[in-house]
């Protein structure tokens, strides 16, 4: 919380509002920031808040094209790694980075994640070891391997989805994978107590990211989807990656100092109600 004191009673509030303004641009400053998943969609709005408000940025991803564009857009303190979450070995270099560069990590977004569908009666073996290498065993492995970089008191944030507890048609793998991130976040916030490490999880719902727009190649898919999912919202619309940026942020954050252990749902009310 921010708290304004006033010694002059003639003090404007014009110089209020910059003073407000400059606290909640520099409310991470110092901190180091790693976001898995960080070139597009959520990543990318997660890393330029965490920027936005001083922090250092880390994004890693699996396409440099993407990466480098991402960089282009945050702006400031960011630093790309080009690596494949699935993959140990690419985890090592990520965290060789940071630590070559800072030396820490304060906050670690394991947003990584990767989607296919496929209805029951004809879920592939190849399907399946796709999501669990990168949503399930990347996720684990971000986490493990960036302990020794985790400073006492770090934010971990895991990313999860309203399908791990709404049962969509043909995502059986996928939200299985999802609903284990919760399973992480619960066990992991126990495991890490003694270092005051906190683990929380956001559950976004419909988001239009480029991730699920690959997934609209018939037009019709993506009507159904509109239709059937987007219009069970409350709130009658898709959120935004922004919007789950502000989530992240605030989850990085002094202000949720006392969250450990759980799940956001920023899902509009899409698995709420």
């Amino acid at each position: 919380m921010m708290t304004v004191i006033i010694v002059n009673v003639n003090i404007s509030m014009m110089t209020i509002i910059i003073i407000g303004v400059i606290y909640m641009n520099s409310s991470l400053q110092g901190k180091v920031a790693v976001v898995t998943g960080g070139g597009e969609g959520i990543g990318l709005a997660s890393a330029k808040r965490l920027a936005a408000e001083g922090a250092s940025v880390f994004i890693v991803g699996r396409r440099q094209s993407i990466l480098d564009a991402a960089v282009a857009e945050i702006g400031g303190d960011v630093t790309a790694v080009q690596a494949d979450v699935s993959k140990p070995a690419d985890l090592d270099r990520v965290y060789e980075a940071v630590r070559a560069s800072k030396g820490k990590i304060d906050i670690l977004v394991a947003n990584a994640g990767v989607q296919t569908r496929e209805p029951l009666g004809s879920i592939t073996e190849e399907a399946i070891d796709y999501q669990l290498a990168i949503n399930f065993k990347g996720v684990i492995f971000t986490v493990q391997q960036a302990l020794p970089l985790l400073t006492d008191g770090a934010s971990i944030i895991l990313t999860s989805s309203a399908t791990a507890v709404k049962g969509i048609p043909q995502r059986t793998v996928y939200s299985a994978t999802k609903a284990a991130i919760r399973s992480f976040a619960r066990t992991w916030a126990n495991e890490l107590k003694a270092r005051r490490i906190r683990v929380n999880v956001f559950s976004p719902g419909p988001i239009l990211t480029p991730l699920l727009q690959q997934t609209f190649v018939d037009p019709k898919v993506k009507e159904a989807y509109m239709t059937n999912v987007v219009g069970a919202v409350p709130l009658g619309r898709a959120g935004e990656a922004e919007e789950m940026g502000e989530v992240v942020a605030f989850l990085a954050s002094d202000a949720a100092s006392y969250i450990n252990g759980a799940d956001i749902q920023a899902d509009g009310g899409f698995a709420q109600v």
